[in-house]
């Protein structure tokens, strides 16, 4: 029987060319959001696009290590990485750079936000317990160490302020562990809690509650607390099918703030239109098709819940980054991934990539119930893993 010839050899491969492919269109809308501002703040047009390339180079390069690796050697260096993290968090307190009101950047030869790497350890630390607790069928609660590490990095996060980040990490971890597998009770107090605390920190400074009046009506307050989703809204109502072209979208020219960074989807939806947000969406979809697909054949449980970490820090930032830009979510200040500018951003988005290819090149496993003994013994019943032959 003659093989079927494909333009790629597994799931790995399709991510790998898909990410390539949106960090180019990354690139482009970077360079295109960012020239006018460049030029006025450095007079420098290449000012913005040139740090962004030594961004990705660096991305690049976690992305092949990490991959070559291999998960296993990058999750035993968890507590290194976990020690690193609440010491440049709890320095950037200290040592740390002011801009628009948030102490979130460290310098340490280069300007980077630590809160980024947070997200990357979060996983991390969550895939490697509750993986090792799945594969040994052991009962999984809520109440364990890897969420009271969680909540105490979400909180020293939370104090720069940076709300958006905060809620990314404790939505990653918290899903890992739905998807670990915890009790309806905890499941119930989880949805709860999470409500209330969402509640309370929207409502508890002012500027957030005014970002949500904005964001229910926006229109209302077109400059003032609205100004960045009306003027998100009308880069993109004027893109139309095909837009205006590269370079040529009016948001850029002081209209749009943060044109380069967080609502950079919106200057691509202007200049390339309907046609070039579609193709970005259809990659987005890709790469969430592939990194399922190498989720559910993870050669264990700990490689499973490491792949739906990057799953999740990816779609969940793309969906979230997405919806803020088109009016749907508040103000959020979260980036979309591989194509809004962001250094250090990007550089963990790919780093983690580089953990997603590793776990999808070892090999396929079939997953198989565990004797009844399991079962008879009171405890959850899990799924055990038994290399295919």
């Amino acid at each position: 029987m003659e093989s079927k010839t494909r333009f790629w050899a597994g799931p790995s491969e399709a991510v790998l060319v898909i990410t390539l492919l949106l960090v180019v269109f990354g690139a482009i809308t970077v360079f295109s959001a960012s020239f006018v501002l460049a030029g006025q703040l450095f007079h420098d047009s290449y000012y913005f696009i040139k740090r962004h390339f030594l961004t990705v180079f660096l991305g690049l390069m976690g992305l092949f290590i990490t991959a070559k690796l291999g998960y296993r050697r990058v999750i035993a260096l968890v507590p290194v990485l976990l020690v690193a993290t609440v010491a440049l968090l709890v320095a950037v307190h200290f040592l740390g750079e002011d801009a628009n009101g948030a102490r979130r950047w460290i310098r340490i030869f280069i300007k980077f936000q630590p809160s980024e790497l947070a997200k990357l350890a979060v996983i991390l630390l969550s895939a490697a317990y509750l993986g090792t607790k799945m594969d040994r069928s052991q009962p999984i609660s809520l109440f364990s160490l890897p969420v009271y590490i969680n909540l105490a990095l979400s909180f020293i996060v939370l104090r720069q302020p940076d709300m958006g980040t905060a809620a990314v990490m404790m939505g990653l971890c918290l899903t890992l562990y739905l998807i670990a597998g915890i009790p309806r009770q905890e499941f119930f107090l989880l949805s709860l809690g999470g409500s209330a605390v969402i509640v309370y920190l929207i409502f508890a400074v002012g500027y957030r509650a005014e970002r949500v009046l904005a964001w229910m009506d926006p229109w209302q307050y077109p400059l003032t607390s609205g100004y960045q989703v009306v003027q998100s809204l009308l880069a993109i109502g004027s893109g139309g099918f095909w837009g205006t072209g590269l370079g040529r979208g009016g948001s850029k020219f002081y209209y749009l703030p943060e044109a380069h960074t967080d609502f950079a989807f919106a200057v691509l939806c202007q200049e390339m239109g309907f046609i070039g947000a579609a193709v970005v969406l259809v990659m987005l979809a890709a790469f969430t098709w592939y990194a399922v697909k190498i989720a559910m054949n993870a050669s264990d449980s700990v490689g499973m819940l490491l792949a739906s970490g990057v799953i999740i820090l990816v779609l969940g930032q793309a969906v979230g980054n997405i919806a803020m830009v088109t009016g749907l979510f508040p103000v959020t200040g979260i980036p979309l991934p591989f194509i809004s500018y962001g250094g250090t951003s990007l550089v963990v988005n790919l780093t983690a990539v580089g953990i997603l290819i590793s776990i999808g090149r070892c090999k396929p496993v079939d997953r198989v119930p565990l004797p009844d003994a399991t079962k008879e013994s009171g405890e959850r019943k899990h799924l055990t893993l038994v290399p295919r032959r």
